[in-house]
């Protein structure tokens, strides 16, 4: 189903992107894939806005605040309680960076640094569950982690969330987590090359296609177009520098 009103404890349900320009994130998102731009005027907002897809938030963008790292999309997992998730997470060696924070009547917020120094942010709602439509082209579908110590990752996370090892995907390769029943996300030792963290990935009708699209509106193909696990898929870059991936895995009927 890919319109949400809520998501389990431990899913996956937000992500953002601070960039250095709003006007050409629009232009490139909007041409790759079919977003819309909604800016919230308030002063407390502090230049954050809305990515849409038919009207519904799929995404949310603002100012780059630190221009020391490059650009990169960030990934919200939903929480009871952000406050506990920040102190398990720092009992378990991770750096908070910043503590929990509420978003005017939206929700609460965090954000953590892992023991192996990827990024990850916590959330709990109020006023907005978070993205409220998934797995369907142009949409959040799933993210993986690339990290230099698979089993440490694999114990702090599943002690973070509560994440489960699902054992029917199992493999050398990596892992798929599991929360509430429902696969939510991957994970892998990082590969020669490859940037260690969390990479977000959306779904699209056609992998070659919407990479060929991405180099046309200004951005860049890190991995290109292959056959993978899941199906098509490949590792893009926008016109900032983030990276993104693009596949046509978990795609609603």
């Amino acid at each position: 189903m890919s319109e949400r009103t809520s998501y389990e404890p431990g899913t996956p349900s937000w992500i953002d992107i601070g960039v250095p320009d709003h006007e050409r994130a629009a232009a490139f998102y909007g041409g790759l894939f079919g977003w819309t731009m909604e800016i919230d005027p308030s002063p407390d907002a502090g230049g954050y806005g809305m990515f849409l897809l038919r009207g519904k938030r799929v995404a949310g963008v603002g100012p780059q605040m630190d221009t020391g790292l490059p650009p990169f999309w960030a990934v919200y997992v939903t929480v009871d309680d952000v406050e506990g998730a920040m102190d398990t997470a720092a009992s378990g060696g991770a750096t908070v960076v910043m503590g929990a924070m509420d978003v005017l009547d939206a929700g609460c917020m965090g954000v953590l640094q892992d023991p192996l120094g990827a990024f990850v942010s916590v959330w709990a709602a109020k006023g907005s569950v978070g993205c409220e439509l998934v797995d369907e082209p142009g949409t959040f579908v799933w993210n993986e982690l690339a990290t230099p110590d698979l089993p440490r990752a694999r114990d702090f996370y599943r002690m973070l969330f509560g994440w489960r090892v699902d054992h029917q995907t199992e493999n050398s390769d990596g892992d798929v987590f599991m929360a509430g029943g429902q696969q939510v996300c991957g994970a892998h030792t990082v590969a020669s090359g490859e940037t260690p963290g969390w990479l977000v990935w959306f779904a699209v009708d056609d992998c070659d296609e919407s990479a060929t699209l991405a180099e046309e509106l200004g951005g860049r193909i890190v991995t290109p177009p292959s056959d993978m696990d899941f199906g098509r898929g490949a590792v893009i870059a926008d016109t900032a520098g983030a990276l993104l991936g693009i596949g046509g895995m978990g795609v609603a009927s």
